[in-house]
C-alpha cells in the first residue's frame, strides 16, 4: 500500500533534525558518560570518533540507502527481486531489536523524568547530600514507582507517534532539538565556571595512551557508537523511508553523525567538570547521573536549578529516541493500512509490558539473574550488545553484496572514489569489525 502524502517529512532540514533527535538521547548523556568514566575518557572519546567515522557512518549511511531506496519500512527494506524471501528476516529483528530496546529504554527515562519532576516540585533538593543514594535506591526498590513512571512515560511517546510524521515527530523534533542543544551548551558553560573543571577537561581531552592496551576499550567504543547513532535498530532505514528525495543522502547522514556525536562531546563537558569539581568518581558506571550528580547539585551553587536542567535534558532526549524506536514497528502496520493512532497505542502497550521485568528487576525481582546479570541488564546486553551488531552486519552484507554495486553507489549521493572507499568499508571493514565485535564479546 501506498503512503499518503502527509507520510513524509516537509523538507530536508526535519528529516536530520527527526533523524538527530532519533539518535540523541540516553545514549548520549546517561551512558556516554558512564562508559567513557569506565574506560579512560579521553583515549575512549579518540576511540569512539574513531568508530562513528569509519564504521558508524558508512553503516547510517547504508541505511539511509536502505530506507529511501523503497520509501518503505525495515520490512520492505531488505526486499530486492535478485534478493531471497529470507532477507525479509533482517526488518524482522530490526524491528523486534527497536521493540527490545524501547522496553526497558522506557524504564531508564523513566527514572529521568520522575527526577525532573522532583527536583522541579523542590523534593529531591529538599534531601540532605547523604541521604540522595538510599533516595534512589529506595525509588527503584519500589513495586509501583517505576511502573508509573515507565507508563508515564511511554503514554508521552505514543502521543508524539500517533500525530504522525509531519505533524507529530517531525514538529516534536524541531521544537526539542533547539532546545536541548542550548540546554546542553548552557550547562557545559555553567560546569566549566566551576574551580577545578580544568581536571574534568583533562580527562575528557587529554589521553592516557596506556589505555589503548585494553582490549575492552575497542568493544565499549564501537557499542557506544552502534547504540549512540541509532543504528541497526530499524530506526534510520525508517526515517530514510519518509524522504521525498534521494538525493544529499550522504550529507544528511555527515549531519547527523557529527550531531549526535557533537552532542555526546559537549555533554561530557557539562558532567565531567562538575564531576571532577566535587571529586567524585568519573567511573561510578550506570548510577553516574541518578547518584552521583545529584550529590554534588545538593552542594554545588544554584544546584537546585541545574538539577531541574539535566533531568529535563535527560528526559527530552530520552523522548525523541522513544519516539524513534516506537515508529519502527508503527511504520510496518500503517503501512499495511492499520490505523496509526491505534497501532501505536497497541505497540507501545506491548512494550509497556515487557518492560515490566525490567522496571520490577531493581526491586521486587531484583534476586532473578541471567548469568550475573539483572533482569534490565540482561534484556540491554541482549539487545545492545548482542543483536544489534547482528543487524548491523546484515545491513552491510545486503547493502554491500546483494544490492547491485551500482544502485549501491548511485543511491549512496557521494562523488565516485568517495562511494567507492564506502562501499569497500560496507564490503569488507564494518562487517569484519562487527564480527570481532561479537567474537570478543562472546570469549574476550
Amino acid at each position: 500500500m501506498e503512503r499518503s502524502a502527509g507520510d513524509a517529512w516537509t523538507g530536508r532540514a526535519g528529516f536530520i533534525l527527526a533523524a538527530i533527535g532519533g539518535a540523541i538521547g540516553l545514549g548520549n548523556i546517561w551512558r556516554f558518560s558512564y562508559v567513557a568514566g569506565e574506560n579512560g575518557g579521553a583515549v575512549f572519546l579518540l576511540v569512539y570518533g574513531l568508530c562513528v567515522v569509519l564504521i558508524g557512518l558508512p553503516v547510517l549511511l547504508s541505511e539511509f540507502v536502505l530506507g529511501c531506496r523503497v520509501r518503505g519500512d525495515v520490512l520492505l527494506a531488505f526486499s530486492h527481486p535478485r534478493a531471497a524471501r529470507a532477507w525479509r528476516g533482517a526488518g524482522v529483528l530490526a524491528a523486534l531489536v527497536a521493540f527490545l530496546i524501547l522496553s526497558y529504554y522506557s524504564v531508564i527515562a523513566g527514572w529521568a523524568f520522575r527526577y525532573f519532576v522532583s527536583y522541579l516540585d523542590g523534593t529531591l533538593p529538599a534531601l540532605p547530600r547523604e541521604a540522595l543514594p538510599a533516595a534512589f535506591r529506595d525509588f527503584v526498590a519500589d513495586p509501583l514507582q517505576p511502573l508509573f513512571w515507565h507508563a508515564l512515560f511511554m503514554t508521552l511517546t505514543t502521543v508524539v507517534v500517533a500525530a504522525g510524521i509531519a505533524r507529530g515527530i517531525e514538529r516534536a523534533s524541531r521544537i526539542l532539538m533547539p532546545v536541548l542543544a542550548a540546554m546542553v551548551i548552557l550547562l557545559a558553560g555553567y560546569a566549566l565556571t566551576l574551580p577545578g573543571a580544568s581536571r574534568g577537561l583533562a580527562f575528557l581531552f587529554a589521553p592516557d595512551w596506556s589505555a589503548l592496551a585494553t582490549p575492552r576499550l575497542y568493544l565499549a567504543a564501537l557499542g557506544q557508537a552502534f547504540f549512540s547513532l541509532g543504528v541497526a535498530m530499524g530506526v534510520m532505514i525508517t526515517y530514510a523511508g519518509y524522504v521525498r528525495s534521494p538525493e544529499r543522502l550522504a550529507s544528511s547522514a555527515a549531519a547527523v553523525a557529527a550531531g549526535d556525536t557533537l552532542f555526546a562531546v559537549v555533554a561530557g563537558m557539562a558532567i565531567f567538570p562538575i564531576v571532577f569539581a566535587f571529586g567524585m568518581d568519573p567511573a561510578f558506571g550506570p548510577a553516574l547521573a541518578f547518584v552521583t550528580l545529584p550529590q554534588v547539585f545538593a552542594v554545588m551553587p544554584g544546584g537546585a536549578w541545574v538539577g531541574v536542567a539535566f533531568f529535563f535534558l535527560l528526559s527530552a532526549a530520552a523522548l525523541t529516541s522513544a519516539v524513534s524506536l516506537l515508529e519502527v514497528p508503527v511504520a510496518i502496520a500503517a503501512r499495511l493500512g492499520l490505523p496509526r493512532a491505534t497501532v501505536a497505542v497497541a505497540f507501545a502497550a506491548g512494550a509497556f509490558a515487557a518492560g515490566i521485568p525490567s522496571a520490577l528487576g531493581t526491586g521486587p525481582w531484583r534476586e532473578v539473574s541471567f548469568a550475573g546479570r539483572g533482569i534490565l541488564e540482561t534484556v540491554d546486553f541482549l539487545a545492545a550488545d548482542l543483536l544489534l551488531p547482528v543487524v548491523g552486519i546484515v545491513v552491510v552484507l545486503f547493502v554491500g553484496w546483494v544490492l547491485p554495486r551500482e544502485e549501491s553507489l548511485s543511491q549512496s549521493g557521494l562523488p565516485p572514489r568517495l562511494s567507492r572507499a564506502w562501499l569497500a568499508v560496507v564490503r569488507y571493514l564494518a562487517p569484519v569489525a562487527m564480527v570481532a565485535f561479537l567474537v570478543t564479546l562472546a570469549f574476550g
